[in-house]
Order: structure tokens, then sequence, then C-alpha cells
């Protein structure tokens, strides 16, 4: 697959396409929003850059680019249950009972 240029926009919607957010290793979790060890900080993850390491995402149309945030929710929820936010009285009732003797 060629790479796009540093410049060349979608045809669609004209947003930059050797950007941040086209990039496989963009992720939001991790330091410098990105997960390759040698690339440079980018401020704007929209606009287009001279990063070497870019390489398109392997995402479909639609697919969300919050997909490690949803990751760590899971996980969260997974640990700590994903109840809805108890009432007073329930979590009156739970301090009860870790003091009852």
């Amino acid at each position: 697959m060629k790479l796009p240029g540093v410049k060349e926009t979608c045809e669609g919607c004209s947003a930059y396409l050797h950007c941040c957010l086209n990039c496989r290793f963009y992720d939001p979790t991790k330091n410098n929003q990105c997960s390759s060890p040698t690339a440079d900080w980018v401020p704007d993850k929209e606009n287009c850059n001279f990063c070497d390491d870019f390489q398109f995402a392997d995402r479909k149309p639609g697919d969300s680019d919050d997909t490690p945030l949803k990751r760590t929710r899971s996980a969260l929820d997974n640990l700590f249950g994903d109840e809805e936010t108890p009432s007073d009285q329930q979590k009156l009732d739970k301090f009860k009972d870790l003091f009852q003797d």
C-alpha cells in the first residue's frame, strides 16, 4: 500500500491523510499519544505531519478511535463491577455492613 504524501487530503472531506489520527500507532492512552517509541510529539493530531513512523491504521470506516478507552473501562467494570451508582441508602447499608459484629 502506497503511503500518502504529507499534504495529501481525503477527496471526500478534505482531511489530511498523513496525520496521527490515521496512524496505527495512535493511542490516546500512551505517552505522546503514540505507541511508537521513536515518534516525536505532534501537538495537532488532525493536521499533517512528517512522522517517519506513520503507517495507516487497520480500521474500518466507523470504527471508534477510543478503543483503548473502551478496553480500560471494561477492565475497570470487570474489576469493580459495572452496577449503576448506588443510592445514598445503599451506600449507608454497605457502610453499616462493614462494621457489624
